[in-house]
């Protein structure tokens, strides 16, 4: 799953794909460098970030999917935790939500999701983006995540949504501590045993900056390598990345070594 944030202020790429026209043309070279699925976000979710309108969220990624609508050859995820946008983004193409809430902000989404036939991305989140990061940490991350999960599938299936249109998140880096990332993703087979696939999102986070020594969010590619490995080991179906052909090539020996028999079944871009 490749990152397209339509933000200004988004950790990792904030203003960057701001643009319209910046933000088709990532899209295309997204899916060009080996992406499955483009992920479009309008509201950043960064550690202390606020929330934005309905309406500048909408403003934000529905022309940017009007102008890829019919031309982009990958699926669509919305990265949103409002129902309304969810409905516009469904309206021009987009099959997959991803909510960071896992309904406690909108339960609505999960009634689109039932009606729209659309996937449904739960991520487990301890507080809000404002906040999530000042608040303390659970005592046992996996228990806290076990349980944050469990819920949000029961509000989702209470709402119609198929066992078959679900799939979790664990939240890497929002509300957790350093210790209980690398923790997570060291336990990931545990979350596997929920009977559902599992999205990892790592790529460029806080904690790997601080394993090596305080880096720069730009300098943490071969950290987050190293993680989308072990999320792959470890279980992950899809992992959301920003350097897409760089993660792609990690994904696909991952892959490759826990089915030798099956090896480059993607074509690697050039």
């Amino acid at each position: 799953m490749g990152v397209l944030n339509v933000t200004p202020d988004s950790f990792s790429d904030g203003g960057q794909y701001f643009d319209r026209e910046q933000a088709v043309r990532r899209a295309f070279e997204i899916e060009r460098t080996g992406a499955d699925i483009l992920d479009i976000g309008g509201e950043s979710t960064r550690p202390g970030s606020r929330r934005i309108s309905l309406e500048q969220e909408i403003e934000r990624v529905v022309p940017v999917l009007e102008k890829l609508r019919g031309r982009l050859k990958i699926p669509i995820s919305i990265d949103t935790s409002k129902s309304e946008v969810a409905e516009a983004a469904a309206d021009r193409g987009a099959e997959i939500i991803n909510d960071v809430t896992a309904l406690r902000a909108d339960p609505r989404l999960a009634e689109i999701a039932a009606r729209r036939r659309l996937a449904l991305i739960l991520m487990h989140m301890r507080g809000e983006p404002r906040t999530m990061q000042k608040k303390p940490f659970a005592r046992e991350v996996m228990g806290d995540v076990r349980i944050g999960l469990k819920h949000a599938v029961a509000r989702a299936r209470q709402a119609g949504v198929g066992r078959s249109q679900i799939l979790l998140d664990p939240g890497i880096g929002f509300g957790k501590s350093a210790r209980q990332n690398f923790e997570l993703l060291r336990r990931l087979p545990e979350l596997a045993r929920l009977g559902f696939p599992l999205l990892v999102g790592t790529s460029r986070k806080g904690f790997i900056g601080k394993a090596l020594g305080a880096r720069a969010q730009e300098e943490r590619i071969w950290g987050t390598a190293a993680t989308v490995a072990a999320s792959v080991l470890g279980g992950a179906h899809i992992i959301r990345v920003h350097d897409v052909a760089e993660m792609v090539q990690v994904a696909v020996i991952a892959d490759a070594i826990l089915n030798p028999g099956v090896v480059a079944r993607k074509r690697l871009a050039p």
